[in-house]
């Protein structure tokens, strides 16, 4: 396995509270995850819908429905189990999001890049980096 990235305090990842949106390079191209906790276990996820290609979150960090039982996503509803990202209503199907592997570890929560995830390059030249993340 890849060298872990450093992602965050495990602090900061509340009970089904507000994600960690964070930004990585998805088959070379710029594209948002997020982490969450739910029911314990720090989870990640590609932030893009099955159905439609398109970010999920209902303002940032938000993705967990009303009653904090599911991820859905803000465009068409598709809702998605938390601890394994599969489709369990809406237009998603059978599909499932891309998780994206964490450890938690010394108080402290780490990613691991795979072949077709990778983090964003320090010194990447402009233009060849995702935006910001939203605060």
């Amino acid at each position: 396995m890849t060298d872990a990235e450093p992602l965050c305090p495990s602090s900061a990842l509340e009970e089904r509270g507000r994600a960690l949106v964070f930004d990585i390079l998805q088959y070379r191209q710029p594209a948002r995850a997020f982490a969450l906790r739910f029911d314990g276990r720090a989870v990640a996820y590609v932030n893009r819908c099955v159905h439609v290609p398109t970010e999920m979150d209902w303002t940032p960090g938000e993705f967990l429905d009303s009653d904090k039982r599911w991820i859905l996503c803000s465009i068409h509803g598709a809702a998605y189990e938390p601890a394994d990202g599969r489709c369990v209503g809406g237009p998603c199907g059978r599909g499932k999001l891309t998780a994206i592997a964490l450890e938690e570890r010394d108080g402290q929560v780490y990613w691991y890049p795979s072949r077709d995830i990778q983090p964003v390059p320090f010194d990447a030249p402009a233009g060849d980096s995702p935006a910001p993340t939203s605060p």
